[in-house]
């Protein structure tokens, strides 16, 4: 039996050791959070056994909660990094599955079609705007695209993102256009949100769905344009625990080691 139970407390080693692993990696990837691994006890007994001699058998991993405390503010200086001074998320749509996304990662770019979008394509969604830059309605999401020209025929100039969400346009006439709010997205349970990686995530039945809200507004954060959030990993303090984890590791390997001894120091008995 106590060669099973150490080999629980070998193999939970082994996954914070991953998870650990896994923060550093990304200790300088934008808009990542870290994650922690929480463990629970093994006990087994039946209902007519003694509870004062009920053994436990072990450890498991009971969940690998991720951590959404806000990361460092980078200032770049760049018109389309923007961070999130609060608790919400950009939201994204795939061009190539239509599905929706959620990041903290603001580094943003136009393509080629005017498109405002992340480093892997995905494009930004935003609230509708009327002719003043007021917004018509915070359930309608739709692609924050830039026309190459206004209205006037002149050519796109530049874009900004202000800190109350505005996506504005400059043209060559000297004339600006709001084309949309960068909508942001609200869950009560962040910590069921699915890891889909490049610092993205999908909604699940843990988080609930998104609420979407306007910038500066409640739960949702104001934004900080021309600024990035980088990753929320502490490396001193994970480094204390990859420390931890070895020695964690060692100790179930000297159980085992121990349970062995014992084990053939009764089968040389016979002899």
């Amino acid at each position: 039996m106590s060669f099973y139970t150490s080999l629980t407390g070998l193999k939970n080693s082994q996954t914070e050791l991953g998870v650990i692993s896994h923060n550093l990696a990304n200790a300088e990837t934008t808009g990542f959070k870290k994650s922690r691994t929480q463990f629970a006890d093994i006990v087994a007994g039946s209902a007519f056994a003694n509870p004062r001699l009920i053994q436990g058998i072990g450890a498991t991993v009971e969940s690998i909660q991720q951590n959404f405390t806000l990361g460092p503010i980078e200032q770049t200086g760049s018109a389309l990094d923007i961070a999130i001074n609060g608790d919400g998320f950009f939201t994204m749509r795939s061009e190539q599955t239509g599905n929706t996304l959620y990041t903290r990662n603001g580094a943003m770019s136009v393509d080629g079609a005017g498109f405002v979008t992340d480093g892997s394509g995905n494009r930004l969604e935003v609230f509708p705007v009327d002719a003043t830059g007021a917004v018509t309605s915070t359930t309608t999401l739709g692609d924050a695209q830039i026309p190459a020209t206004n209205a006037a025929g002149a050519d796109f100039a530049g874009v900004t993102v202000g800190n109350d969400g505005k996506v504005t346009a400059s043209y060559a006439d000297g004339t600006n256009t709001v084309i949309g709010v960068v909508a942001l997205a609200s869950f009560v349970a962040p910590t069921g949100l699915k890891q889909l990686g490049s610092s993205n995530w999908s909604a699940t039945g843990l988080s609930g769905t998104a609420t979407y809200g306007e910038p500066n507004a409640g739960q949702y954060g104001s934004l900080l344009s021309g600024a990035l959030e980088r990753s929320n990993v502490d490396i001193t303090e994970e480094l204390v625990g990859l420390i931890t984890a070895q020695r964690n590791f060692q100790a179930n390997a000297k159980a085992i080691d121990t349970a062995t001894q014992i084990s053939q120091t009764i089968i040389n008995l016979r002899n």
